[in-house]
């Protein structure tokens, strides 16, 4: 029997614009993540930092990713950091 760890993601969620930021962070929110920030960008707009721990295994960041930007009023999404969890 094959032991996986988990890894910790994080994605940069952009919105596509500040009207849609609010129904984004709701949607974002109810995929479960294990942090969720909010980072300034100009001109009112929000990009949101999604963290979450989720299997190592082949496929799982793909999907999550594919999940975040299947959200209605985002614009792009962007794995910014991934590292394996102790």
């Amino acid at each position: 029997m094959k032991i996986m760890g988990t890894v910790i993601v994080v994605f940069r969620v952009m919105p596509e614009s500040p009207d849609s930021a609010a129904a984004v962070k709701a949607a974002l929110e109810k995929l479960k993540p294990n942090r969720l920030e909010e980072e300034p960008v100009a001109f009112g707009l929000t990009a949101y930092k999604f963290t979450k721990l989720i299997p190592d295994a082949s496929g799982e960041i793909e999907k999550l990713e594919e999940s975040l930007g299947k959200v209605k009023g985002v614009q792009s999404v962007e794995n910014i950091r991934t590292s394996l969890s102790l």
